[in-house]
């Protein structure tokens, strides 16, 4: 059984260089994190929780599950739409929150130290 991705779009060529695509997630993630912040309680843990996908101890089936998750959070076109206040993240949450379940034996109080500070500094 052919396990690969090829021929979906994944690839270096596609994708960019690494740092490039987490240059990319981490704006991303910080732009619909200003806008979330008010509506998505648990935005700390997100935050950590992307930290901890970067970390390279965390197994890589557990970094791409959170990765998708994220990716489906920052996209602007999604199930329900994220202008709509109050539903429109409802969505995301739901997907996040099963992300974070998963992640969260990973996680460590360094991850969730950069959080607190990357929401402080308003940096990612």
């Amino acid at each position: 059984m052919d396990t690969t991705f090829e021929g979906l779009g994944s690839g270096p060529e596609f994708l960019g260089p690494d740092e490039e695509k987490r240059r990319t997630i981490r704006e991303k993630l910080l732009t619909t994190a200003r806008k979330a912040i008010r509506q998505v309680p648990f935005i700390e843990d997100i935050v950590a929780g992307y930290y901890c996908a970067m970390d390279p101890a965390t197994p890589v089936k557990v970094r791409a599950s959170f990765i998708g998750a994220l990716a489906y959070f920052v996209m602007p076109i999604d199930a329900i739409p994220d202008f709509l206040l109050a539903v429109g993240f409802g969505d995301d949450a739901t997907v996040l929150l099963a992300a974070i379940a998963m992640i969260r034996v990973h996680m460590r109080e360094d991850h969730y130290q950069a959080a607190r500070e990357a929401l402080k500094n308003g940096e990612l």
